[in-house]
């Protein structure tokens, strides 16, 4: 079985959900108390065994290019401030995987974003990390789907239960339990706006696990929801056909194109951080006392 070494990371979306913050900085830079959110997912890419990465951008999306880049002026400065770990933090954000960059020259869905990786990926399987999405834990969530897509040789989707309320925003996938917390699905619809066509409260959330023959789909993949070529399409066409692994992930997940997100992101991370954590802390419970 071919191993994942190689992951796309679709970051070309305009965030407005989160505007005005995403008006002149991506919403994939947001910061996480001292990280961007993009710098946490392609840590967990890197951490689940990914080398080569393509961050798919659009234009204004510069400020991802160089963070992930060197930055000789603060490096010196850092070397002559004494300031040796900030130094060495800095430089291996830049030594973190191979990453490259391509334009998604049209906002036409995920799917769309998706296709423009194909010379990238070539013939192999590729991880997909939605740019939205932070998840947080100790097993990174990308490493447990390519775990699946390695035992099984099928494409595998990271998947979490949504409430019902919830669903329409999402997608529905039909499953079968298959063992552990895997799942064998064979259906899924995007953004399901009636009762009747939800299969089950299980959503995609932010991670998949591909073979190339994604692409081959993609290319006769019609406009769907938002009249945009949604990936969800394309991977329902391949579960039908062949079917796919859903995954039930372990992790916490935070959604960083949605203001709530972003805000448990923040404090969340926060309370674990060691420099402030016990601080920060201290101050929330002086918070709460009058709420």
């Amino acid at each position: 079985m071919q191993k994942v070494k190689k992951a796309v990371i679709p970051a070309a979306g305009l965030g407005t959900r989160v505007l005005p913050a995403s008006k002149a900085m991506p919403k994939e830079m947001l910061p996480i108390v001292d990280k961007p959110a993009i710098q946490y997912i392609v840590e967990e890419a890197v951490r689940a065994g990914i080398t080569d990465i393509l961050i798919i951008t659009n234009r204004g999306k510069g400020l991802i290019e160089d963070h992930f880049d060197r930055a000789p002026e603060l490096e010196d400065r850092l070397l002559q401030g004494g300031k040796q770990s900030a130094y060495k933090e800095s430089v291996a954000i830049a030594n973190l995987a191979n990453i490259c960059y391509i334009r998604q020259k049209e906002t036409r869905g995920l799917g769309h974003a998706v296709a423009c990786a194909k010379a990238f990926v070539g013939d192999e399987p590729f991880a997909i990390l939605y740019g939205d999405d932070v998840i947080l834990g100790e097993d990174p969530a990308c490493g447990q789907l390519i775990r699946a897509y390695e035992a099984t040789g099928k494409g595998v989707v990271g998947v979490n239960a949504v409430p019902e309320s919830d669903i329409h925003r999402y997608c529905s996938l039909k499953v079968e339990p298959l063992r552990d917390n895997w799942y064998t699905c064979t259906d899924m619809i995007e953004k399901p706006q009636r009762k009747e066509d939800i299969f089950s409260l299980f959503s995609i959330l932010g991670r998949c696990v591909m073979p190339p023959e994604i692409f081959d789909i993609l290319e006769h993949t019609a406009p769907g929801a938002n009249h945009e070529i949604q990936l969800t399409d394309a991977m329902a066409e391949l579960a039908r056909r062949d079917g796919v692994v859903a995954v039930d992930f372990i992790g916490t997940r935070y959604d960083m194109g949605n203001k709530l997100g972003i805000m448990q992101a923040q404090i969340e991370v926060a309370l674990q951080h060691p420099e402030i954590g016990e601080a920060f802390r201290k101050y929330l419970k002086e918070i709460a006392k009058s709420l």
